[in-house]
């Protein structure tokens, strides 16, 4: 497996002229979760389009470091808060687009056991508008898991799912993504107290390190310590206080 590396944002941005987010760090601890939280507004999706080398509408002043001095771009998965999803393709040709675009063959016994694991398999050749949003979310997480990069930058991407499917879809991406460094943008304190081995909650004025329960991702939900760390983030994003 391709080595992760660990990445570090430094700074601030803006938008025209008024400021998105403070000077802050982002550390990404290598080959770990990273859970990220915070209000709407503050620049959390924009610090996952910053990392990816997408175009962004804020100015950014500052830095992005790799621990192994090699660019994102080329390693990097990104999962959007949209699925994206074409709709003249299929279920299956959907979940394996990076491959096409890159003109490469794409691994279909992966793509088989990954569509199968997301409850997809007797959904391949479907078109998006028979699917439902959340199984649409589901293409859209194969896509990633499809990519198999050392970098997954995820916006929300269990967001759509009731809360079993919730439930086992983060079991699988903790499997499918072992060793991976990944950065996952969460509104759910209590999904960032599931996963996370690193959680941020980001405000105006900057990012904030939040104490994170010890046990191995993914935690069980109903953990004691899983449930007093939901609490805890849930009080502080409600108090404003991040």
């Amino acid at each position: 497996m391709i080595q992760a590396p660990g990445i570090t944002l430094q700074g601030g941005a803006s938008i025209n002229g008024g400021r998105l987010f403070a000077p802050l760090r982002l550390a990404l601890r290598a080959g770990e979760w990273t859970c990220l939280l915070g209000g709407s507004g503050v620049g959390k999706s924009t610090l996952l389009r910053l990392i990816s080398g997408l175009t962004t509408q804020a100015d950014f002043n500052g830095s992005i470091l790799v621990s192994d001095g090699e660019p994102v771009a080329d390693r990097v998965a990104y999962m959007a808060q949209d699925d994206l999803l074409l709709p003249w393709a299929t279920v299956r040709q959907n979940a394996q687009l990076g491959a096409r675009l890159r003109g490469e063959a794409a691994d279909t016994k992966r793509l088989g056991r990954i569509l199968t694991r997301v409850g997809l398999a007797d959904h391949a050749d479907k078109k998006p508008a028979a699917l439902s949003g959340g199984q649409r979310q589901r293409v859209a997480l194969a896509r990633t898991l499809m990519e198999d990069k050392p970098i997954i930058l995820l916006d929300e991407p269990f967001s759509a799912l009731d809360a079993q499917t919730r439930a086992a879809m983060q079991e699988l991406a903790v499997d499918v993504l072992h060793g991976k460094t990944v950065l996952m943008v969460t509104h759910d304190p209590g999904e960032a107290a599931r996963l996370g081995e690193t959680i941020l909650v980001l405000s105006a004025t900057g990012i904030r390190h939040f104490p994170n329960p010890a046990l191995t991702i993914p935690r069980p939900v109903d953990d004691l310590e899983t449930l007093a760390c939901q609490a805890a983030l849930l009080k502080l994003l409600r108090e404003g206080t991040a």
